[in-house]
């Protein structure tokens, strides 16, 4: 499939905008995915999805084709969530009460795409606490460790769209598992 994205890159290139919209429907539920796994927000995460393939679209004639274009879209889609991510300071929680509600929390506003099984209900509680917690660590532990566990890229890959030292990632990814491993050590 690299093969054909770098076939579409080269006649985007040449000014089809066509083919940048076959790039688009390739990857835009994988850049989707690591926008959301870095900043929580559905909403957020289409954006900045939505910006990275601005920027990649515009930025298009800097890529370099020995390279794989995956890494390269990833690395925009990761630095642009980190912009957000320092940028944005936290304006609701989603365990805050809504008004004129009686015990009705923002949880309750997130639409199910399909109904769950009622056994599964304990494993969603979970994962969403963890995700939480993966949500508190500092922007650095963050996205590595979203990047390696959530979205299962490797070091190298993490390394490139990073634009940091293998050795690096490794710590980063030490040290947020450890940060984790504490916040989620009563579970």
């Amino acid at each position: 499939m690299e093969t054909k994205i770098k076939e579409y890159i080269k006649l985007v290139k040449k000014g089809d905008q066509a083919a940048f919209e076959e790039i688009v429907l390739f990857y835009q539920s994988k850049v989707f995915a690591i926008c959301f796994r870095m900043i929580g927000n559905r909403h957020e995460a289409e954006d900045i999805a939505q910006e990275a393939f601005i920027r990649a679209y515009v930025n298009i004639h800097s890529f370099d084709n020995k390279r794989k274009f995956s890494t390269w879209l990833y690395r925009i889609a990761t630095n642009l969530t980190i912009d957000r991510i320092r940028k944005k300071k936290p304006d609701f929680y989603l365990d805050a009460q809504v008004q004129g509600t009686e015990g009705l929390d923002l949880y309750a506003q997130i639409p199910a795409d399909q109904a769950l099984p009622e056994e599964e209900v304990e494993s969603i509680e979970i994962q969403s606490y963890i995700q939480q917690e993966i949500m508190n660590l500092p922007a650095k532990y963050r996205s590595v460790i979203a990047l390696r566990f959530v979205d299962e890229l490797s070091l190298i890959e993490i390394s490139e769209i990073l634009e940091i030292p293998v050795g690096t990632v490794k710590t980063r990814i030490h040290r947020g598992r450890e940060a984790l491993r504490k916040r989620l050590r009563h579970v």
